[in-house]
């Protein structure tokens, strides 16, 4: 991985200028550099994250949160959470959010992206991507007595072998994970032997984004290693804008403005600059530039180049829930290293020494269920009838939402997943449980503009729209049955014999509707899924998105955005593995039209 001075970056003539070195930027970057053909620069605002503990070593996921590569964004005030602010991670190093996320590796449904597809959007359905998915990916099979100790199951072909990014199983299962799937079984959700082949429905073991080799997360900086001389990356640099030249009416990018150390400068790109920022920094850049709704520009006092009215809008989020129960005390965790100094230091004395233990392991029990397999059906059908007469949306796409909603098995519509440990236990004399609930296709959808008067470096303001107005109220109303299935969960057996007591919520919770929501309404976080605010606008082109379906601004030449932001419509499943893809994808697009 080559990282560069500030003289010898600016001292390149760039084929092309990737703004953002995250998931999909250091992805994209390097696939254009692969053939030593071009010059491609990479501007990241943040430093780097190889060989920390906090971002290398699995079980310590979660723990650079908060720190130096983490934005720390937030949310504007949310009105339907109470004027509550929701806490938004993002990653600000190389590597991107794949430096802290959570490791898992999901590909959501089929239909999912036919949706994509459906929208208007040629090339981005299932059987497009699925080669795009294979590239980015080498894939460990677990051996085969853990295989048949743990009833892994999973479709060898859809796998990919040979790519940047190393996955595999854990190598080490909790005796909890058997109960898990079990327990699943018992309620009619059946174990997914295919699960990242066109359909995640069901109960499995997952795969994680971790090296078993090294037993180290694998991430997006293994890109670069695809990539000789010719690829130039400036940390802490961030920009100001992308230059944009006027010419025969129209506009051009040609080059990126930048701070670095206080001092600003302009690099230029011969052929393209890309806009890899992600879904929350993407808009804002764009909107800094001159790109945007006329609106949302005049506010900030940024004259308009370009008038693109969604540049911002459609922000779709996962939205989650966690529960937290007293399990038996018989169970280890990593709870126990937090409490306990000896265990923590024999833990790292055999990380290592052997690349195993503890440390070395992730949470593998996930669950995707149908909303059809638990809300009773005339409860089904209020909801039909509330999203049908849903105002606001774009035909297309409401009708692709309702026929998501109604779907009985093609779309695990809520994501269920649970590990031992909480982090930090409320009475150390006990063991303890979570499980996450993640509504996965929201109705409601929000917002990320730049503030009005912005300054360099303000943050833009995030608004989600967390079960704001009739689309909100369907999320919450799905929210509340999702709660019920949950506590379905947590009793049914054998997991049961997992759980001693429901903490938080309390069991007394579930007598009354009114109360359970308002535990919703307190408890929802983020995901860390945001996509959709520089979306393909498909069929209805500028008005309904950012970019065309080869990811090209609207309205200006030389621009394209690469990152989870041109999703149209959020998908189920955990975002990282469809990223690279785009990517992936977009390296492709971008290589064949140059040498047209």
């Amino acid at each position: 991985m080559q990282t560069v001075s500030v003289d010898e970056f600016i001292r390149q003539s760039f084929d092309f200028i990737i703004i953002g070195g995250g998931t999909a930027g250091l992805a994209v970057a390097s696939r254009l550099a692969q053939d030593g053909k071009f010059t491609v620069g990479v501007l990241e605002a943040g430093g780097t994250a190889n060989g920390r503990d906090d971002v290398e070593i699995p079980a310590y996921f979660g723990r650079s949160l908060g720190t130096d590569v983490d934005w720390g964004f937030e949310t504007a005030p949310q009105a339907s959470l109470g004027g509550r602010k929701v806490k938004w991670p993002r990653g600000k190093a190389l590597g991107g959010s794949s430096a802290i996320n959570f490791m898992t590796w999901t590909r959501a449904s089929r239909k999912d992206y036919d949706a994509w597809e459906e929208l208007g959007n040629s090339g981005w359905g299932w059987n497009d991507l699925l080669p795009f998915f294979k590239k980015t990916e080498t894939f460990h099979p677990p051996n085969s007595s853990l295989q048949i100790e743990e009833d892994i199951r999973y479709d060898l072909d859809s796998f990919g072998t040979s790519g940047p990014i190393q996955i595999s199983y854990p190598a080490e299962f909790s005796p909890t994970h058997r109960l898990w799937v079990k327990g699943l079984n018992s309620l009619g959700v059946p174990t997914n032997p295919a699960h990242v082949a066109g359909s995640n429905v069901g109960v499995w073991s997952n795969v994680t984004s971790v090296d078993p080799r090294t037993m180290t997360r694998s991430f997006a900086t293994n890109y670069c290693s695809l990539a000789g001389s010719n690829l130039y990356i400036l940390t802490e640099a961030v920009v100001q804008e992308i230059v944009l030249d006027n010419s025969d009416g129209g506009f051009v990018a040609s080059g990126v403005r930048f701070t670095h150390k206080g001092q600003e400068y302009v690099s230029s790109a011969a052929h393209e600059v890309i806009l890899s920022a992600g879904t929350i920094k993407s808009p804002q850049i764009l909107e800094l530039s001159g790109i945007g709704s006329p609106e949302v520009l005049s506010r900030a006092g940024i004259a308009v180049k370009v008038d693109s009215p969604m540049v911002g809008e459609n922000l779709q989020e996962h939205k989650a829930l966690h529960y937290i129960f007293e399990v038996d005390p018989e169970f280890k965790s990593t709870d126990d290293l937090n409490l306990d100094a000896n265990l923590a230091a024999a833990a790292r004395e055999q990380y290592d020494r052997d690349r195993a233990g503890p440390l070395a392991s992730l949470p593998s029990s996930y669950t995707y269920v149908p909303l059809a397999n638990f809300i009773p059906q005339e409860t089904l059908e209020k909801l039909y009838s509330r999203a049908h007469a849903l105002t606001g949306f774009p035909p297309e796409k409401k009708a692709l939402m309702e026929r998501r909603l109604r779907s009985r098995d093609e779309f695990g519509q809520v994501e269920y997943l649970f590990k031992l440990g909480v982090g930090l236990p409320p009475d150390n004399s006990k063991k303890y449980g979570m499980m996450f609930q993640i509504l996965q296709h929201p109705f409601s959808v929000g917002s990320i503009h730049v503030q009005p008067q912005p300054a360099s470096g303000d943050d833009p303001v995030i608004d989600p729209g967390h079960y704001h107005g009739p689309p909100g109220e369907i999320d919450l109303e799905v929210m509340l049955e999702s709660t019920r299935f949950a506590h379905t969960i947590l009793h049914a057996p054998p997991f049961n014999d997992v759980v001693k007591q429901l903490l938080n919520p309390p069991a007394s919770l579930f007598e009354d509707d009114e109360n359970i929501k308002k535990w919703i309404i307190d408890g929802t976080v983020i995901a860390l899924h945001a996509v959709g605010t520089c979306a393909m606008g498909g069929h209805a082109g500028i008005r309904g998105g950012v970019v065309d379906e080869r990811l090209k601004v609207y309205g200006v030449k030389g621009l394209r955005v690469v990152d989870a932001s041109v999703m149209p419509l959020q998908i189920s499943a955990h975002i990282q593995s469809t990223v690279y893809a785009i990517a992936e994808k977009a390296a492709a697009m971008i290589l064949d039209d140059v040498a047209r």
